[in-house]
């Protein structure tokens, strides 16, 4: 399987792109807003040597359709179940980049039978911090009309001119170029659309509106990794530190030198770690009964039954 081609399929009679590659215990990898399934390409290819790679575009994203539909977290999650279902797969690893990881999260909280293990790379959904320019993009000012003006061609091309100076007083450092790449791809009017809808369903002008941290005691049964990158400029790096108190036994690693987009900057060093932690953990086996009585208690798991090396 070539994971530079994108194959197509159709669910629920929406077009869904989405890359594989490889063989072995299967990797969902969901990549962030405004984004595609081509933000893995840098690690897809040495992931396929040790597993099974399933890159989605996300609905209103890359080369997926882009409907008028609910752009929220929980439909997102949905979408990844009926995707896997299509496929055949029925229990994956689900890696999530920023707004991916919110939807990783989420799909881990709807459907624990179908996940195995968590991994969280720069993940929305842990606190209400995110830059300003994200704030901002929920405003009345960005409404269609702004965003079309802001994406237009002569914007852009002032945009591209005046990069080195935006560099500096956004104060962006190692993601600047990755968050212009994602602003240039907001040329069409759906794509505009579908950025807009799905920001809103979980930022506002305040910053994020949705927090799994009510609900991280569940991932006490479930092996998770967290990675971020110490100067991530999108979402800081103290909600991985936030993220893995509130995730009984969960790993963290932190990339020095790294901004949001570890995958980018770090990609073996990405892939070694992804891969070592699926090695060195077990996958989570769902039971209904357990997951009930820890409903009820919203209490972790004794020690010996949670996720570990």
């Amino acid at each position: 399987m070539d994971s530079s081609e994108v194959r197509f399929l159709e669910v629920h009679g929406y077009r869904r792109a989405y890359r594989i590659a490889g063989a072995g215990p299967p990797l969902l990898l969901i990549h962030g807003i405004a984004d595609s399934s081509e933000t893995w390409k840098p690690v897809i290819d040495m992931l396929a040597e040790h597993h099974t790679v399933i890159a989605p575009d996300l609905l209103g994203h890359g080369e997926s359709d882009r409907p008028r539909a609910d752009y929220s977290v929980a439909a997102y999650a949905c979408g990844m179940r009926d995707l896997l279902g299509v496929l055949g797969v029925d229990e994956v690893t689900v890696v999530g980049h920023s707004l991916g990881g919110g939807i990783a999260m989420q799909f881990a909280y709807q459907f624990p039978e179908r996940c195995e293990r968590m991994v969280l790379v720069s993940s929305g959904g842990v606190g209400r911090e995110v830059h300003p320019l994200l704030r901002l993009a929920t405003g009345p000012l960005a409404a269609e009309t702004g965003l079309a003006v802001a994406t237009s061609a002569p914007v852009q091309r002032l945009v591209r001119l005046a990069a080195p100076l935006l560099k500096r007083g956004l104060r962006m450092g190692p993601d600047f170029d990755h968050v212009l790449a994602r602003y240039q791809g907001l040329t069409s009017m759906t794509a505009r659309q579908a950025f807009l809808r799905t920001l809103r369903a979980g930022v506002d002008m305040r910053g994020q509106v949705i927090t799994m941290l009510d609900r991280c005691y569940l991932t006490a049964g479930m092996p998770t990794l967290i990675v971020w990158g110490a100067n991530d400029t999108v979402i800081p790096a103290t909600h991985a530190t936030v993220a893995h108190q509130a995730m009984p036994g969960s790993r963290l690693a932190v990339f020095p030198q790294t901004g949001h987009f570890p995958h980018h900057d770090q990609p073996e060093r990405f892939v070694e770690t992804v891969v070592d932690f699926v090695k060195t953990t077990h996958p989570q086996r769902y039971d209904q009964e357990k997951w009930r009585e820890f409903l009820r208690s919203g209490h972790t798991f004794p020690p010996e039954t949670s996720s570990g090396s």
